[in-house]
């Protein structure tokens, strides 16, 4: 069962690029749901059809998460409101308590877990939002998880102790054990969602855009945002690429065809550095929008051509997107180096930023932020720098570490 997520910049095709492998799969006799996460509901306009059963083996449909907030989280936030009530938290501030930002994306992508989790369908397809909301939307899992590690410890005991202590003596004992039981449950969803969005052998990302200068500057930060969250993207599709003007062509509509052009053809050439990790589909600008599903399958077949659309490169890279080595010393001693080393496709040129809280590294790339949770031995350890190195798709940060003298001689 595979999972293909598709985003971008509003306007460049998304969506379109979306239905199309979709309904190229279920042409191949696969079962396939094609589902969109996106505000604007243009997906059953790219199917041509109201998304349910579009046709054999294609399934569509529209999450609308506003409509999950009573269900799943209404009675989380039910319980949570009891036990601040409990604590002699006022009414009204609970309330403010227990609204919990970005929760209709979470339960957005808790939708599509199922989808892919019930067995239906051989391949989910998603729409995502824009980038900006995209990127929020796949590392909210992540950020979440943390939040509620901190908050609410994972053993169930410390997390009674905690309950029972806002509590009080006049605590409902079922009560708190519900609340528990819930936030267990948030937990366990948090867990699954992050696994299912950083397995490769699952889920493809991909970034559509135009071969414009903004937006490909907008698609490499955002593949670097991704990467620092060890969320990988294996493709770029390069939308509304014009061709070349006809040697019959003349005049003043022959230069701009030929200017248009070859100004596109320079910004793939740009994105072409990024190298081989992510490779980049050029997508040829057609006279008619491709909208039904015999010319999503016209689509398909022309960008992806006899490979599976909805599989995932061969040759995947075999350095992981994070990895710590011992540079200096032996075993674990005093006298330890290492090195902590992160990948950063297209990282290069962007700002950089770390901090160390407690356990934890903040980094910072560009607009992106990430709390990393430090592997053990690197928590009795001080940064002494970082670096950037390589470029393109090979561009890694590289942080030093070496041990803290007053944590070591007391361990």
């Amino acid at each position: 069962m595979r999972v293909v997520l598709f985003t971008g910049k509003g306007g460049v095709g998304k969506t379109t690029l979306a239905a199309a492998p979709a309904a190229h799969v279920a042409g191949t006799g696969r079962s396939a749901l094609v589902v969109s996460t996106d505000p604007a509901h243009s997906l059953g306009d790219a199917l041509d059809a109201d998304p349910t059963e579009v046709t054999d083996n294609l399934w569509g449909a529209h999450i609308e998460a506003r409509h999950l907030l009573e269900g799943a989280w209404g009675d989380l936030q039910g319980h949570l409101r009891t036990m601040l009530a409990g604590a002699g938290v006022d009414e009204l501030v609970a309330d403010e308590l227990t609204v919990l930002p970005g929760v209709e994306d979470l339960l957005a992508l808790v939708e599509v877990q199922r989808f892919a989790d019930s067995g239906r369908f051989d391949v989910v397809v998603v729409d995502c939002g824009p980038t900006a909301e995209t990127l929020r939307l796949l590392t909210l899992p992540e950020a979440l998880s943390g939040y509620l590690e901190r908050l609410f410890p994972a053993h169930r005991r410390a997390v009674r102790g905690l309950v029972a202590g806002l509590a009080g003596a006049k605590a409902d004992g079922a009560g708190w054990e519900r609340t528990v039981d819930a936030l267990g449950v948030l937990a366990e969803q948090l867990r699954g969602l992050r696994g299912l969005l950083a397995d490769r052998s699952r889920t493809s990302i991909r970034l559509v855009l135009t071969p414009e200068r903004v937006v490909a500057a907008e698609t490499r930060r955002t593949l670097t945002a991704l990467a620092l969250h060890e969320l990988r993207v294996d493709g770029l599709l390069a939308n509304r690429v014009m061709p070349g003007p006809p040697p019959s062509l003349r005049g003043p509509a022959a230069r701009w065809l030929r200017e248009r052009a070859a100004e596109q053809q320079s910004v793939l050439a740009e994105l072409g550095e990024l190298g081989a990790d992510v490779p980049v589909t050029a997508v040829r600008y057609t006279a008619a929008e491709p909208t039904g599903v015999a010319a999503l399958r016209e689509l398909a077949h022309s960008v992806y051509g006899d490979d599976d659309p909805a599989g995932t490169a061969d040759d995947a890279p075999s350095r992981p997107l994070m990895e710590l080595r011992r540079t200096a010393g032996h075993g674990v001693s005093a006298d330890t180096e290492f090195e902590l080393d992160v990948a950063l496709p297209g990282a290069q040129d962007a700002p950089l930023d770390l901090a160390r809280v407690g356990d934890d590294m903040v980094v910072g790339i560009g607009f992106s932020r990430r709390v990393v949770s430090l592997p053990s031995v690197l928590r009795r350890c001080e940064a002494t720098g970082a670096r950037l190195e390589g470029h393109g798709s090979d561009a890694r940060l590289v942080i030093s570490f070496v041990p803290d003298p007053g944590t070591w001689m007391t361990s």
